[in-house]
C-alpha cells in the first residue's frame, strides 16, 4: 500500500501537535514522536560499525551528517545531532546503582549487561545489612571526586547532572538477584521481599539527594520530573507489583514530581497490561509500554497520560510498508474512538538498526491519512 504524503503540511502540522503534552487542542492529527536514532545509521549506509557499541566521535559526526543528507530527501528534515560531541575527560565517574547491590556492569562487545552476584536469600540478606550500613555517598563518588568536579567545571564549563531516571526496580532486582530468586522470595519470605523494595528505594532517593546536591541544586530549587526503564515490570503479578515496585515509584514522584504538570515516566517494553491499572494511580504524565499492549487499554486506565507508542519496533525494523501502516491506522483509530487526543507515534520499545527511513516516512503517510482528528 502506497500513500499519498504532503510532506510540508506534515511538518507544519506537527507544531502544533506535540504542545500540551500532545493534548493541544489545535493539534491536527496524532503527533509523530518517530525521529530515529544513531543506531540506524549503519544499515541505512550500508556501513560496518557497532549500533551499541563505541563510535569514535569524528566517525559519529561523519555517519550523521551522510545520513541525515538522506533523511532530508526521504522524510524532509535532518533528524540526527552532527556535533560538535562531548570529549571523554569530560564525562562525571561515579558507581552506579547497580554497583550498590553488589553487581557488574559488562560490555559484551555487544551491549551492556548489568550482572549480578546475589545467589540466594541469604546472599541478599547480607548484602542488605551491608547496604543498611554503607555511607552511600563515599560508595558513590570516588575518591578524586572534588577534583574531577573541578577540574571538569574549570575546563568544560559542566556540573554533574541531576539524577532523574533510572533502570526500574523491578528490572533492577532481576539484573541483580535473579528472575527466578525475585518471584520465589514473595512466596518463600515476603517480609525479605519487602525489605528489597525497601532499600532499593531508600538507595534510589539517596542517588537523587545526592547529585542534586553536586548539581547545585537543593530541594527548594531542583529540576522536576522522573523517569523510569522497567521492562522486567511484566514478571510480576498484580499483587508482586503492588509490594514491590509501586512503592518506589509512588515515593520518588512524590519527591521528584510534586506538581501536576511534573514528569512521571514510565517505559516498559513488555507485556504488561495487567499493571496499567495500578500505574494509572501514579498519574503518569507519560508511558511507553510494550507493543501488545493497546492504545484502548492504556486510555481506559489512563485518560490524560500522553502515549508513547504503540507500534512494534519489530515491525518497524521489518521495513514492511503494508504491516506498518496497518499498525498506525489501528492506534490512530483507537485514540479517534476514545474522543481524546495524547497519542503520541512511537515505537514500543528502542528503534534499532535495521529500521529505515522509508518506514519512517510510512509512518508519517499514515498519520496524515488516518490520524486526523475531527473533534
Amino acid at each position: 500500500m502506497k500513500l499519498e504524503l504532503d510532506i510540508e503540511q506534515f511538518w507544519k502540522d506537527e507544531e502544533t501537535n506535540h504542545k500540551d503534552n500532545c493534548f493541544s487542542p489545535d493539534a491536527k492529527q496524532v503527533a509523530c514522536g518517530i525521529r530515529m536514532s544513531e543506531e540506524c545509521v549503519f544499515a541505512e549506509l550500508g556501513e560496518e560499525g557497532e549500533p551499541w557499541g563505541y563510535t569514535p566521535p569524528e566517525r559519529r559526526m561523519e555517519l550523521n551528517k551522510r545520513y541525515n543528507e538522506k533523511a532530508i530527501k526521504i522524510v524532509g528534515r535532518p533528524l540526527l545531532y552532527e556535533g560538535p560531541f562531548e570529549p571523554e575527560d569530560c564525562e562525571f565517574q561515579f558507581r552506579r546503582i547497580g554497583e550498590v547491590f553488589g553487581g557488574q556492569y559488562i560490555f559484551d562487545g555487544t551491549t551492556e549487561w548489568l550482572k549480578g552476584t546475589l545467589i540466594d536469600n541469604e546472599a541478599l540478606e547480607k548484602k542488605l545489612d551491608e547496604i543498611d550500613n554503607m555511607d552511600l555517598r563515599s560508595f558513590i563518588l570516588p575518591a578524586n571526586w572534588e577534583s574531577e568536579k573541578k577540574r571538569i567545571y574549570e575546563t568544560y564549563g559542566k556540573k554533574p547532572s541531576e539524577f532523574d531516571f533510572v533502570r526500574g526496580p523491578v528490572t533492577l532486582a532481576t539484573s541483580v538477584f535473579g528472575v527466578e530468586n525475585l518471584l520465589f522470595l514473595y512466596y518463600d519470605d515476603p517480609d525479605l521481599f519487602i525489605r528489597f523494595s525497601e532499600t532499593i528505594k531508600k538507595v534510589l532517593l539517596g542517588y537523587i539527594d545526592i547529585f542534586r546536591e553536586e548539581s547545585g541544586h537543593d530541594a527548594n530549587n531542583f529540576s522536576h520530573g522522573f523517569s523510569f526503564l522497567d521492562d522486567d515490570c511484566n514478571l510480576l503479578t498484580e499483587e508482586m507489583y503492588e509490594m514491590f515496585g509501586f512503592p518506589i515509584l509512588k515515593e520518588v514522584f512524590a519527591h521528584c514530581s510534586p506538581n501536576p504538570g511534573d514528569e512521571r515516566y514510565q517505559h516498559s517494553d513488555s507485556a504488561m497490561e495487567h499493571l496499567v491499572p495500578i500505574l494509572a494511580r501514579l498519574n503518569l504524565t507519560a508511558c511507553n509500554f510494550g507493543p501488545t499492549v493497546t492504545v484502548e487499554h492504556i486510555r481506559k486506565h489512563m485518560p490524560n497520560t500522553r502515549i508513547d507508542g504503540q507500534l512494534a519496533p519489530f515491525t518497524f525494523m521489518r521495513n514492511n510498508e503494508d504491516d506498518i501502516i496497518a499498525e498506525v491506522r489501528r492506534d490512530c483509530e483507537m485514540i479517534k474512538a476514545s474522543g481524546t487526543k495524547g497519542l503520541n507515534l512511537c515505537t514500543a520499545g528502542s528503534i534499532n538498526n535495521g529500521s529505515l527511513l522509508t518506514s519512517m516516512r510510512a509512518v508519517m503517510a499514515a498519520l496524515q491519512n488516518y490520524g486526523r482528528y475531527d473533534y
